[in-house]
């Protein structure tokens, strides 16, 4: 079966991208959310094998909707990955004490976003 990720960004084009290199590189299953509001309501309702969320979004945050992915007993085993354009090394040590499975930089490589993604998460290439 085909892993599903969940892409949350606001930024359309990021999850453009993010959406061609996963599904035509990484022959990963993606579907997208452009708040973390809608990421919410998509985990709960699909279930995805791991979500990608950007940090820096309006009104809830990534760090925000990571929290209450944690909160809800139905999402807080589902995998995140924390997309950044602005992490020092404390603060990506602190995010993965705190049980992220990943800190990815932003802007990323297309080719390599699969890898990263499987890499850090114990998947197969």
């Amino acid at each position: 079966m085909t892993r599903c990720v969940l892409v949350v960004d606001d930024e359309p084009d990021i999850r453009a991208v993010a959406r061609l290199s996963l599904e035509r590189v990484g022959g990963l299953r993606v579907i997208e959310a452009s708040s973390g509001m809608e990421a919410l309501d998509i985990v709960a309702a699909s279930q995805p094998d791991a979500v990608l969320l950007d940090v820096m979004m309006p009104r809830v945050d990534g760090l925000t909707t990571y929290a209450l992915l944690q909160a809800d007993p139905r999402t807080r085993d589902i995998p995140v990955l924390l997309l950044t354009a602005r992490a020092d090394a404390a603060e990506r040590e602190r995010w993965l004490a705190e049980g992220v499975r990943g800190v990815l930089a932003k802007p990323f490589d297309p080719m390599e976003l699969p890898r990263l993604v499987s890499e850090s998460l114990g998947w197969e290439p």
